[in-house]
């Protein structure tokens, strides 16, 4: 933002700086009634701007192709989806574990392998992950299945038993009913729907976890935190957290018992599915501020143990570069 005060250190100085500051958003959210609330200026121009709340389509197609000057800013690095994709993300946590072991740093190889639960993407890793899964099987493990670039919950399911999932080798329900409603359109031929309908037949790609199946629970409910931080670089990684945040708390009492294992108001605190359950709080949303959170947990559980636990979440990138693991699963599976 200081790149932006100085580019327009030359106006007029009965005009704060900042009132000069063009914008362009992709979407009518919360991020443009904040841009818009600061008093920055709307555009609609193709290039004429200084920040641009783009969505990911527009750094696929357009971003390699446009010069941005040093003061344009964009929401987006290039290949975000490599961590934002579930199988990619974990694709490069198990390179930079490997890496680190063949560097000799075992300790930080120790905190890639513990910063989430045994994953597997599929259907690439099918044999190996059946392999764990038939290891695990004694001891009752649950898995949790989830596709790769969907959100709000969509798709994912829980299971222990391997003949569950023989239908998403096939075709996934969802995706059944979209090619119901898609029907062959007029001057398809029969060759090319043949070969369509070949193609959808193919697994859809999934990551499959082993749940973790006891996690701590408020009022008998689950929960996860949401937490913001602000990327500016890679490399070298910078990192500025957020102050504030939320809690998102299930509707329904948390249940490992083999009925409740398809209910996804018990195991998902996705707001998309926590929205129809007939409890759910329209005016909170189910959710708790950090601060609540933390006041609470500090009557409920050891303090000094409390104050660790957000000591360790804010350091999780230090300026050594140590990556600080919580080793216990304290709140919920990565959902």
């Amino acid at each position: 933002m200081s790149e932006l005060l100085r580019k327009h250190v030359g106006a007029k100085r009965d005009t704060p700086p900042w009132k000069e500051v063009k914008f362009r958003c992709s979407f009518h959210n919360t991020i443009y009634d904040v841009l818009k609330a600061r008093g920055y200026k709307e555009t609609d121009g193709e290039l004429d701007w200084d920040l641009f709340w783009c969505d990911k389509e527009w750094i696929h197609e357009t971003f390699d192709s446009v010069h941005l000057q040093p003061h344009q800013k964009v929401n987006h690095f290039r290949n975000h989806f490599e961590l934002t994709r579930k199988d990619l993300l974990v694709k490069n946590i198990k390179r930079a574990q490997r890496q680190a072991t063949k560097d000799g740093l075992h300790e930080e190889a120790q905190c890639y392998a513990a910063c989430s639960p045994s994953t597997f993407a599929l259907p690439l890793e099918y044999s190996m992950f059946v392999e764990e899964f038939k290891r695990l099987q004694a001891n009752g493990a649950i898995w949790i299945m989830k596709p790769v670039g969907k959100s709000q919950g969509k798709g994912i399911f829980l299971f222990d038993k391997l003949s569950q999932i023989s239908n998403w080798r096939q075709v996934p329900k969802w995706m059944e009913r979209e090619q119901e409603s898609n029907s062959n359109p007029r001057g398809k031929k029969d060759g090319e729907k043949d070969k369509e309908d070949e193609e959808k037949k193919e697994a859809e790609p999934y990551v499959v976890q082993r749940y973790l199946s006891d996690p701590l629970l408020i009022g008998g409910r689950k929960f996860d935190l949401r937490l913001y931080v602000l990327v500016t670089s890679y490399n070298p990684l910078t990192v500025y957290m957020y102050r504030s945040g939320f809690a998102r708390f299930s509707h329904a009492r948390f249940s490992m018992d083999a009925a409740d294992l398809s209910d996804a108001q018990i195991h998902l605190t996705n707001v998309a599915i926590q929205k129809h359950n007939e409890n759910y709080d329209e005016k909170r949303g189910g959710k708790w501020d950090l601060h609540q959170l933390r006041l609470h947990l500090l009557a409920s559980e050891d303090p000094e143990k409390v104050s660790n636990l957000f000591c360790a979440i804010q350091s999780l990138n230090n300026s050594e570069g140590h990556h600080w693991i919580i080793q216990k699963s304290i709140f919920a599976s990565w959902n």
